[in-house]
């Protein structure tokens, strides 16, 4: 049989969608060339379709997990993205980076945020069955910049909710500060966080901790038990994003600052063309 006929006789199988639009996410990661929201928004329409292409997105991306990022933990943004609890992102290693950082309009980032979070570090595996005060007691906490970058043009607050989880929560950089024992604030203290972003000295945005799900512990239990649902863990060594206090504006040029009571050292981000 000659090569010809062979052919003729392959059956030729197209990837699936959500496989199609596992590697187009790679491919604007790796390129920074955005994808049309149009073009793929009835790919997925459903979590468990969403969070495949997720996993799927991580394995191409190759890279050392550093832990995760959780979104929509407010009302106001569930509203927005028309769910009813929160979602999560895996985030790479090398994209949670500390202060003061600086990151490029041109090399880094394609149509970046800026959100206000407290970011928690795990000290060791945590697990389905923990309470907020095993929690605290488990974890160290820092005061963070989180960047939110889609591989989508123009996509917020338009983008739908499945494409959010599919580019792993929009992930794109998490700013965090020195970290400390979470045993350092009460529980009760943690929905008291306040907080406001600043750029070039100017206040533009200010928020509490109490917009996460009432208090930032709870989203971290939220994802502990949403992994559990997947057969994942958190591990130790992995930090964790928890959530925005603010509606984010937009990240441009310039020194953005967030700033945080608790004696949290502020949170510089350092933004160039």
């Amino acid at each position: 049989m000659t090569m010809t006929e062979l052919k003729t006789k392959v059956k030729v199988v197209p990837a699936k969608q959500e496989d199609k639009l596992a590697q187009a996410l790679y491919h604007a990661y790796q390129e920074r060339q955005p994808l049309e929201m149009t073009e793929w928004e009835k790919v997925v329409s459903d979590d468990q379709t969403a969070y495949a292409v997720q996993d799927q997105l991580m394995e191409l991306k190759n890279q050392p997990l550093g832990g995760y990022k959780v979104s929509l933990t407010s009302q106001e943004t569930q509203d927005m993205f028309d769910s009813n609890e929160p979602l999560y992102g895996a985030q790479v290693q090398n994209h949670f980076v500390q202060s003061p950082a600086n990151l490029s309009l041109k090399s880094d980032l394609l149509d970046p945020l800026a959100e206000v979070e407290l970011v928690f570090k795990a000290k060791e595996d945590l697990q389905v069955t923990d309470s907020l005060e095993d929690l605290r007691r488990k974890t160290t906490v820092a005061a963070g910049v989180e960047v939110p970058d889609a591989r989508f043009t123009d996509w917020f607050p338009s983008l739908s909710k499945y494409l959010v989880i599919a580019d792993a929560a929009v992930g794109g950089f998490v700013v965090y500060g020195p970290e400390r024992e979470s045993t350092s604030l009460t529980v009760a203290e943690f929905e008291d966080v306040k907080a406001h972003l600043a750029h070039n000295g100017e206040v533009v945005a200010e928020g509490t901790s109490a917009e996460v799900l009432g208090n930032p512990l709870k989203s971290l239990q939220w994802l502990v038990k949403k992994l559990a649902a997947q057969g994942k863990t958190l591990h130790a060594g992995e930090r964790v994003s928890s959530g925005t206090f603010l509606l984010p504006p937009h990240l441009t040029e310039g020194t953005w600052t967030a700033s945080f009571n608790h004696d949290f050292a502020d949170v510089v981000v350092e933004v160039s063309k």
